[in-house]
C-alpha cells in the first residue's frame, strides 16, 4: 500500500521505500526538514513528477491517503488526477474532494490513513469529468 499526502502545496507520495513528489511546490520547502535531499529539477510542466532522494526522517503529517498503485505508475497517476496542467500545480479543491471523502462543507482534515484505492481504480474518463466539473466551480 503506498501514502499519499502534501509537502509544501506538491503531493508527497511513499511506495515502497521510495518518494516521488508530484506537482510543483506553492510555498518554500525546507528539504532537509522534510527528509529529502532538495530536488535537482523541479518544474512539472516538464516533468509533472520527480524521484526524491531521502536525507532523513519523512513525515506524513496528521492525514494521508492509501492507495494499490505502487512506484511510477503511482507517481503518473496522482498527477493526471491531480495536477493542472496549465500552471503543474495540485489542485487543492481536488485533494479536499478526495481526503474528505466528497464532505465538501467541511474545511477539516480528518485523522489517519484515508482509504482512497478507489482513485487508482476508477476509470480515467469518468475521472475527468469528476476533475473538469471541480476545476470548473468557484
Amino acid at each position: 500500500m503506498a501514502r499519499v499526502g502534501r509537502l509544501a502545496g506538491a503531493i508527497l507520495a511513499e511506495s515502497h521505500g521510495e518518494y516521488f513528489l508530484v506537482g510543483n511546490t506553492k510555498s518554500p520547502c525546507d528539504w532537509k526538514a522534510a527528509g529529502f535531499e532538495p530536488p535537482v529539477a523541479l518544474d512539472a510542466l516538464q516533468a509533472p513528477f520527480v524521484r526524491l532522494a531521502r536525507h532523513g526522517e519523512v513525515s506524513f503529517g496528521t492525514s494521508h491517503l492509501v492507495l494499490d498503485l505502487e512506484g511510477e505508475g503511482l507517481a503518473r497517476a496522482l498527477a493526471q488526477r491531480f495536477v493542472i496542467e496549465r500552471n503543474g500545480s495540485v489542485s487543492d479543491r481536488l485533494w479536499r474532494l478526495v481526503i474528505q471523502r466528497g464532505d465538501t462543507e467541511s474545511t477539516d482534515e480528518p485523522e489517519g490513513a484515508v482509504d482512497a484505492r478507489w482513485l487508482g481504480a476508477i476509470p480515467a474518463p469518468l475521472w475527468q469529468i469528476v476533475r473538469d466539473t471541480v476545476l470548473r466551480c468557484l
